[in-house]
């Protein structure tokens, strides 16, 4: 214990207050007290002054602070919070920034049997930084329904299993969304632990209308079901979120453009909560300007705003001859795409459709043919 006597209005002659050096020792977590000298009466004169600061110091390098996550994890051991009941745990971890986890998570994974995780060397990372000692389990795509069975015995013999991804909510373009739907339908407690999501983080700071919104994820790998999802995207008045592969970025942008329209205001997102994260605004035919010649790095998250419900303007020809044309040489049926298109548009469907026959009539001949 150190007690080092200074008066304020002296602080800053160096041959009154000399500072301790604080470099040479770690702070230990209690709190600093400055207390009035009355209840000491005898080292009240003149010549001292009249105040003191007792600060706590330890020169051992095994004391942390109480911001670090050997604490965190002291508090979490000494937590009332009554014990986990049996049941599947479905944690969300943080997207980025690794102390975006919540403090009840870090409970749940700590106390669990098992923690399934997509990645067990990206979860690793973050299991090490809190020092949680809980068993990793593989669970991915390429093994989820073999994965299904070893997880349900353990869950009816009573086991506290945790499962998370390498990012956000598990079964939220994750795995997870079957062993939930297992779990439920053998009445096993599915308990969700509320965390980060890239899909709320992008749309509270998009600028966009956050009143209604639809999340698409990733779209279909198949081109006529990505383009059919698309035109059905374009047609609703609801923000559109997409998660895009940087990769990707350019082909999305090109199709969107044609299907959206260039003049469709968007967002993108990119490395949200870590050191490069980025927002672009603008709109669609910019960002195939900005992203069309360098591609970005990093998961992104791209947001479109919803469809103008204005009655003053409609579709050009063009722009539906276009879709038509895409989902046509994509193996539609000219009806189909008709009724593709037709849909969320103020136009009638009767409309559209004799647009499609003077353009594609050729088509339906030899469809019929």
């Amino acid at each position: 214990m150190v007690i080092r006597c200074y008066n304020p209005i002296a602080m800053l002659s160096s041959s009154v207050f000399t500072p301790f050096p604080r470099q040479q020792f770690y702070r230990c977590p209690f709190p600093i007290f400055t207390q009035s000298l009355q209840p000491f009466p005898s080292l009240l004169s003149s010549t001292l002054p009249r105040h003191f600061t007792l600060s706590f110091y330890s020169n051992t390098a095994q004391t942390s602070t109480a911001d670090t996550p050997d604490e965190l994890h002291h508090q979490l051991s000494n937590s009332k919070q009554s014990p986990l009941k049996p049941g599947l745990y479905l944690v969300g971890t943080p997207i980025g920034n690794l102390e975006d986890i919540t403090l009840r998570a870090l409970r749940v994974l700590k106390s669990a049997d098992v923690i399934l995780s997509e990645d067990t060397r990206h979860s690793g990372k973050l299991l090490h930084y809190y020092n949680i000692k809980t068993p990793l389990l593989s669970y991915h795509k390429f093994n989820e329904s073999q994965r299904a069975q070893v997880v349900l015995r353990k869950l009816q013999d009573g086991e506290i299993v945790a499962l998370i991804s390498d990012a956000g909510t598990p079964g939220i373009s994750d795995p997870g969304m079957e062993l939930a739907k297992l779990c439920a339908d053998k009445n096993i407690p599915v308990v969700p632990i509320p965390g980060p999501s890239a899909v709320v983080t992008a749309l509270s700071a998009s600028g966009l209308p956050m009143n209604e919104f639809s999340f698409v994820g990733f779209l279909p790998k198949h081109n006529s079901s990505r383009k059919e999802r698309l035109i059905l995207s374009a047609n609703e008045s609801a923000t559109q979120i997409f998660f895009i592969p940087p990769h990707k970025l350019s082909q999305f942008l090109e199709e969107a453009a044609a299907i959206f329209g260039e003049s469709r205001q968007c967002v993108m997102a990119r490395e949200m909560t870590k050191i490069h994260e980025e927002f672009w605004r603008g709109t669609i035919d910019k960002a195939k300007e900005a992203f069309l010649a360098h591609q970005p790095k990093g998961e992104i998250t791209f947001l479109i705003e919803g469809k103008s419900t204005s009655t003053d303007e409609g579709p050009s020809e063009s722009q539906l001859e276009n879709e038509l044309r895409e989902l046509i040489a994509g193996g539609h049926s000219l009806s189909m795409a008709v009724k593709l298109v037709a849909s969320g548009k103020l136009m009638k469907r009767k409309a559209i459709y004799s647009l499609a026959l003077r353009k594609f009539g050729g088509q339906l001949e030899s469809e019929d043919d």
